[in-house]
This record gives C-alpha cells, sequence and structure tokens, in this order.
C-alpha cells in the first residue's frame, strides 16, 4: 500500500470513528495497510491526541465557517493533512496539500479542492510565521 492508499483509509477510519462506535483494528480485518500500518495507527491517533489544537486552527482559518458545519470529508481531510503539517516530520508540507487536494478532488464536492487548498496554506503560511518568531525569540 501507497502513502497516498494510507490517507484514504485514515480518511474512512475517521469517517467511521464520527459515525460509529469504532476501534481502528476492526478496519485492518477488511483492509490491511501492509508496510503503511505504523503511519496510519500513529497518524490516526495522533489526529486524535491533538483534536482539540487542530480544530481550532482549522477553525481559525475556514473563514466563514464553522468546523463542525463543513461535510465531514472536508473537515476529515483537513483534520488528517493538519496533523502532517504540525506534526509529522517525514513529509514535506507542500506535499501534504496536495495530496489533501487530491483526496477532497476524488470524495469532495467541486469546491472542495479549492477550500481545502486556501485552509491548509493558510495554516502552513501561520505556522512558519510562528516557526520564525520563535526563532528570532532564541537569538
Amino acid at each position: 500500500m501507497r502513502r497516498t492508499e494510507a490517507r484514504e483509509l485514515i480518511l474512512l477510519a475517521l469517517y467511521r470513528r464520527e459515525h460509529l462506535d469504532f476501534e481502528l483494528e476492526e478496519l485492518f480485518e477488511e483492509k490491511d495497510p501492509g508496510e503503511q500500518r505504523e503511519y496510519v495507527m500513529s497518524t490516526y491517533r495522533g489526529i486524535f491526541e491533538h483534536i482539540e489544537e487542530i480544530d481550532e486552527l482549522l477553525e481559525a482559518r475556514t473563514v466563514g465557517w464553522r468546523l463542525h458545519r463543513l461535510g465531514w470529508i472536508d473537515r476529515n481531510i483537513l483534520r488528517l493533512a493538519a496533523y502532517e503539517i504540525l506534526y509529522a516530520e517525514d513529509v514535506p508540507p507542500e506535499v501534504v496539500i496536495n495530496e489533501a487536494v487530491e483526496l477532497s478532488k476524488t470524495y469532495g464536492t467541486d469546491h472542495a479542492p479549492s477550500f481545502v487548498n486556501g485552509i491548509l496554506d493558510r495554516l502552513l503560511q501561520a505556522q512558519r510565521a510562528g516557526d520564525q518568531a520563535a526563532e528570532l525569540d532564541d537569538t
């Protein structure tokens, strides 16, 4: 399984978690992530460990929209990508954003790709600005 497919699996798991009493291992019985198993598990769990912070950061960038009012696809694509931008050091943020846009093209509405891209771009710019401010404080 490629990382792109693993992200789709995480998106499915996030959906199920919103609507059902669900454990990630149940999904592994249906589809084995193979060499991506650790990535799927750590990313899925990491999203929920940081969900309040992620949701707060996303909501601050969804101008005119409350995060809970977004469709489940858009909301969970944003959560997945935000987690990777903020906490995963093994994937460049531009790749994360591109993957999120591709997921939204496949599973979202016609307007989802540009919406997802805009929100994640704002998040990335804010994170980079914060990193630069922290570097200046250290000097």
